[in-house]
């Protein structure tokens, strides 16, 4: 029963509960349920007042929640989206913050590649894209080579062979052959016989814990390549000479730089920071790789790989077969 004194007005939280219902839910909610508790016991008026603010109050509490929980869905899958776009092209998956499109080097060709001449004379390139876009990478099209395909072929006669060398910055075998074979192809390049090209590729950017050491040095060498040139084999020549062990994590973003400067190229700091050539490596990783570039050094010389016996042999042969 209603307390002595009975309806004396309206609830004064009744009206409060319907009006902050609209702007605070849970304030409505509150203020409902304590003035639904008041009007029981003094038998005040405003028992609708409190109830649609109660009503009101719960829905919009409960949209409150379902916009929360959407935001944070949201972020979650944008949180995967961006994991997704800094995987590498061949499948790993690793994350890194790489972008799918950037810019190819200046002085570099499109297939991830720099031509050097005699003297060690920059050869301008012949591939005219200024843009890589890895979701335009073929498809996997198993292990038959197409070199063709990514500009390795024969010269005219006359003309100095083409040497294309895909190469690792983490992979001793590559160290190892240029420190071997280098003296020769240099004898090679300084007479006008043949250029060089070199590809670094980051195909062991699992053997660096974990910092894509591979794809990080190559674009280093990209940035060299774009800012300059004429020191570019002296830098590649510096990487395989400083170059980390297998599984560790490599040199780190001030060591690549010092490396550079030590070299006599610009300051590469930004071009690194910023990631710049990193989709450039990664379109040159993933075009290797679905053309059939199994490993590191691969080696072609007028347009065919050498697999195996001696490179000093192999290049003979192709150069007599030539005259």
């Amino acid at each position: 029963m209603p307390a002595p004194g009975g309806k004396g007005g309206t609830n004064t939280l009744a009206i409060v509960s319907l009006v902050s219902s609209f702007f605070v839910g849970i304030a409505g909610v509150i203020t409902g349920h304590i003035a639904l508790s008041q009007i029981k016991r003094t038998g005040e008026e405003g028992k609708g007042l409190a109830i649609a603010g109660l009503v009101i109050g719960y829905v919009m509490t409960l949209a409150a929640i379902v916009g929360v929980i959407a935001v944070v869905v949201s972020l979650f899958l944008a949180g995967v989206a961006a994991d997704n776009a800094a995987g590498s092209p061949d499948g790993s998956n690793q994350k890194g913050g790489v972008s799918s499109t950037g810019n190819v080097p200046e002085n570099s060709n499109a297939f991830g590649g720099i031509t050097f001449g005699q003297g060690g004379a920059l050869v301008p390139p012949t591939t005219t894209d200024t843009r890589v876009d890895l979701t335009q990478l073929p498809e996997q099209g198993g292990q038959a080579l197409d070199p063709a395909a990514i500009g390795i072929q024969a010269s005219a006669n006359g003309e100095p062979m083409q040497l294309v060398v895909f190469i690792d910055f983490m992979c001793p075998h590559c160290a190892a052959f240029e420190q071997s074979q280098g003296p020769a192809i240099q004898a090679l390049q300084d007479q006008g016989k043949i250029t060089v090209e070199y590809r670094p590729i980051g195909y062991l950017d699992t053997f660096s814990a974990g910092t894509n050491y591979s794809s990080r040095s190559a674009a280093a060498a990209a940035c060299v390549a774009s800012e300059s040139p004429q020191n570019y084999k002296k830098f590649l020549d510096s990487l395989f000479t400083n170059q980390p062990a297998e599984n560790s994590e490599g040199l780190d973003a001030a060591e690549l730089g010092r490396l550079a400067q030590e070299a006599g190229a610009a300051d590469i700091t930004d071009c690194m920071d910023s990631k710049t050539y990193r989709p450039y490596v990664a379109f040159a990783t993933g075009l290797a790789s679905t053309h059939g570039v199994q490993g590191t050094p691969t080696v072609f010389m007028d347009g065919v790989q050498w697999k195996d016996g001696s490179f000093t042999d192999f290049a003979a042969a192709a150069l007599a077969a030539k005259k």
